[in-house]
């Protein structure tokens, strides 16, 4: 059972919902997320700034995972939910177009530039920047802060984003990604030398069951046995090619054909070769040798999308170092 009070149209509303059994011993954040249609992140933002009650006692973020009682009231202050947050306007410059077709645009992003915002109070984004010149994102897809959005790049990384330009498009892509039709080539520069030369087919054929570590800062490991019993775990796979052998680095090429948190950085890290200048998951010695970490998303294909982006600055920058 829920109240809501009257606010003044378009206002966003506060909310006060009676527990009942049926909620008893779930999870306040999961719950909040259902019953409000929020997202995870807006859920913990409200926790964060003292936004969420239980019986008139204020909860914290350490709260999120608090089972609920068989009775009692939540109150939660005045929200906007997922769907109707907008993207902000970017102001800076904008990221290169590679290419675009019927319901579909392919962006060259930098590195350190989001794919979208994760406060309704951030601009500099990749669709904060496509909004401008495309306004029909705003809503699009998922909508809200992810309007437009098909897959996710790191912040880190580098190179070939896709984004839904219309509902079908935007569809037709996501279902794509869904069924592992999207073919995703990525190059990274990592320590020490893997040589995939003498391999079957002359590639290093990973099958990695992953599991989320930390949601913040996040980050993902192994899974261990137990865990992948309780069905825990995800089962990522890719490829990975040698391209050119360093005195203590490789370049290489990775076609993941799943998509997961970190998958790339992490299963390489726990093989011993960790990306240059990843600070999650390298040793100091290993992070301090590039600006970032070095990964770069260098072609996309599908149906008839074939999209290639060139090596980001820095990330050529690192390579020219190693050939020297």
């Amino acid at each position: 059972m829920e109240d809501q009070a009257s606010p003044p149209l378009g206002a966003p509303a506060p909310r006060r919902i009676q527990l009942e059994s049926s909620h008893s011993a779930q999870r306040l954040d999961l719950f909040l997320v259902a019953e409000l249609s929020l997202s995870r992140g807006q859920v913990r933002r409200l926790l964060e700034r003292g936004a969420v009650r239980l019986d008139g006692q204020p909860l914290a973020l350490r709260d999120k995972g608090r089972s609920l009682p068989a009775q009692g009231w939540l109150e939660v202050e005045a929200f906007r939910s997922a769907a109707d947050e907008r993207v902000l306007p970017a102001r800076g410059p904008a990221p290169a177009i590679l290419g675009e077709g019927k319901g579909w645009l392919a962006v060259d992003k930098p590195p350190g530039l989001p794919v979208h915002p994760l406060r309704a109070d951030e601009s500099e984004t990749v669709i904060g920047h496509l909004i401008q010149r495309w306004p029909e994102l705003q809503g699009l897809g998922e909508g809200g802060l992810r309007s437009g959005v098909v897959h996710r790049l790191d912040v880190e990384t580098s190179g070939v984003q896709l984004v839904g330009l219309s509902a079908s498009g935007w569809q037709r892509l996501r279902e794509g990604f869904a069924r592992h039709s999207v073919a995703k080539t990525y190059r990274a520069l990592l320590a020490g030398r893997l040589d995939t030369a003498h391999m079957g087919a002359g590639a290093l054929e990973m099958k990695v069951p992953l599991i989320v570590a930390q949601h913040r800062p996040a980050r993902v490991r192994t899974a261990r046995p137990s865990e992948i019993e309780k069905g825990g775990a995800r089962w990522v796979r890719q490829s990975v090619v040698t391209q050119a052998l360093f005195d203590d680095a490789t370049l290489v090429e990775v076609r993941p054909e799943t998509g997961f948190l970190h998958q790339i950085r992490a299963t390489l890290a726990e093989l011993g070769h960790p990306l240059l200048g990843d600070r999650r998951y390298a040793d100091s010695d290993t992070a301090a040798r590039a600006p970032r970490h070095m990964l770069h998303a260098a072609r996309i294909q599908f149906e008839e999308i074939d999209v290639r982006s060139q090596d980001a600055a820095d990330f050529a920058a690192v390579l020219d170092r190693l050939r020297a």
